[in-house]
């Protein structure tokens, strides 16, 4: 009986069902233009499937909950629920997607970077 020789390490991968075979992925949820749009945490600017499970970690399950929200109590609430010390920038994005669904204007996490130093120091 001969043997079955793997296929070569430079040879290009496929997978083992055909292209075709595989279900559509579904396109990114529309991002809000305001907050009052905003129906799903998927749709805040600067939130995509990480953010919105960490959001939904800590009880957050619609957009409209994050008004009057404390960005650094979510931020401390994520690292205690995940036991692990979360980056600052996630704690510029809850900052962003806050001040998002309280009137403000859609910008980058970024843009927060020296307002979260500023409020918070080195968390």
């Amino acid at each position: 009986m001969a043997a079955v020789m793997p296929p070569h390490p430079s040879a290009p991968w496929s997978p083992p069902w055909p292209a075709a075979a595989r279900p559509p992925k579904a396109p990114p949820p529309r991002k809000a233009a305001s907050a009052a749009e905003c129906e799903r945490l998927e749709q805040l600017p600067n939130v995509g499937p990480s953010i919105t499970a960490d959001l939904r970690l800590i009880g957050v399950a619609e957009p409209a909950q994050l008004v009057g929200r404390d960005p650094l109590a979510l931020y401390r609430a994520l690292a205690q629920a995940t036991g692990k010390r979360q980056d600052p920038c996630v704690l510029d994005t809850f900052m962003a997607a806050v001040d998002f669904m309280q009137g403000g204007p859609a910008r980058p996490w970024w843009a927060f970077t020296a307002e979260r130093k500023q409020r918070y120091g080195v968390v």
